[in-house]
């Protein structure tokens, strides 16, 4: 196999870097994360004008096309400063972009994809439920039943990131409440979330503070029937083939987030000094160093390995689910000894070491926990289920 970028990704890959230093450095990604309750609103327009919303998204329905090795090339060089914050791009791009890529009828792509490609809708994803968690099948409880034109929403969902300012929210409820499989009669609606009956509420949380996480509300709410995505009851056959896509996503922001972590780390090693010295001369934060440095290369190669396959169409559920685990558990412990490194600087938020470590925090939670992720690939093995 060669992982080696072609001239073009490479091309691609320099100019997003020169674009993240020059308009979103990680003193500006500080600034937006000083108040948790607004949504940075300028940095998602920076994304559209740069054309970031119409990768993944075909040329004719005025996206710029471009496959996963695309889009993992942008979510790394994004995430080097932005971290968490790069989901402003990613919700929309997997939520909107490549759900109704996917699945949408003509008329729907004809309807959102040019808005999406142009910045000028907003999404969110509606899968989980209170008391749910990695359960999303087992928790569900929001319900839709047919009406005349359409269907009656009710329910709840939670941890629904950018639902407060989402045009729509990619909904997953069930349709079928007798079923044989749990997996069975579930369905997928694209909600508008002006629709009368929506309420959604913030939820304070530890990282990723401007993007906003909301608990999403459901009384009595109308849908038509041309916002139904897919065949009704059978969303979650549906969705399978694009989570692939959504752990080579996250994983390639933790990747960024080693990148960050490692330039940081080796700037401030080299300016610092203790004891007349500069405290990059001292073993213990060589072999610091030298660690973040080798957990970056692992992910990379796990990442890469992950996009390449999917890219080429071949199987690969256990390596797009291992480089989720790989790369979030990495980035993490590598954010954790940057803050060592960088000793009461790290712990400051006049840094970025923090805002790494909040952030990857997340990711070895969501949107599947490192732990059932491992079920899976245990599973993969020949094991027997676990759960």
């Amino acid at each position: 196999m060669d992982f080696r970028f072609s001239e073009e990704q490479e091309l691609f890959r320099k100019s997003v870097r020169d674009f993240v230093n020059r308009e979103l450095p990680k003193s500006w990604a500080r600034e937006l994360e000083k108040d948790e309750h607004a949504f940075p609103h300028e940095l998602f327009r920076k994304l559209a004008d740069a054309g970031f919303h119409a990768i993944g998204i075909d040329e004719e329905y005025g996206g710029q096309g471009g496959d996963i090795m695309t889009q993992m090339i942008l979510a790394r060089e994004l995430a080097r400063s932005l971290a968490g914050l790069t989901w402003v791009w990613g919700i929309t791009s997997f939520a909107g972009g490549k759900s109704v890529g996917i699945y949408g009828t003509p008329e729907q792509k004809q309807q959102h994809l040019p808005a999406i490609a142009a910045g000028r809708e907003k999404w969110a994803i509606g899968f989980t439920e209170p008391g749910g968690g990695t359960d999303v099948l087992g928790a569900l409880r929001t319900t839709a039943t047919r009406a005349d034109g359409g269907w009656i929403l009710n329910g709840q969902k939670t941890w629904s990131s950018m639902a407060h300012v989402a045009d729509y929210i990619l909904l997953l409820v069930r349709t079928t409440k007798e079923v044989e499989k749990q997996y069975q009669g579930v369905s997928l609606f694209m909600l508008p979330t002006a629709s009368e009956g929506v309420t959604i509420r913030e939820i304070p949380k530890l990282g990723m503070r401007a993007l906003g996480s909301c608990d999403v509300f459901l009384d009595d709410v109308f849908v038509a029937d041309g916002n139904l995505l897919g065949e009704p009851d059978r969303a979650w056959k549906m969705l399978l083939p694009t989570l692939n896509n959504e752990r080579i996503m996250l994983a390639s922001f933790c990747t960024g987030i080693l990148d960050g972590v490692l330039e940081d780390a080796l700037k401030y090693v080299q300016e610092r000094e203790a004891f007349g010295h500069k405290i990059g001369e001292f073993q213990a934060l060589q072999h610091h160093i030298a660690n973040i440095a080798m957990w970056k290369e692992q992910a990379d190669l796990i990442v890469t390995k992950a996009a390449w396959m999917q890219a080429r169409g071949l199987p690969c559920q256990r390596e797009a689910t291992m480089a989720k685990v790989i790369a979030s558990e990495l980035a993490n412990q590598a954010a954790d000894l940057g803050i060592q490194i960088l000793g009461g600087m790290g712990y400051s938020a006049e840094t970025d070491m923090q805002r790494y470590w909040r952030d990857s925090r997340l990711f070895r939670i969501g949107p599947i926990t490192n732990e059932m992720a491992r079920n899976s690939i245990a599973e993969g093995l020949g094991l027997p289920r676990s759960f």
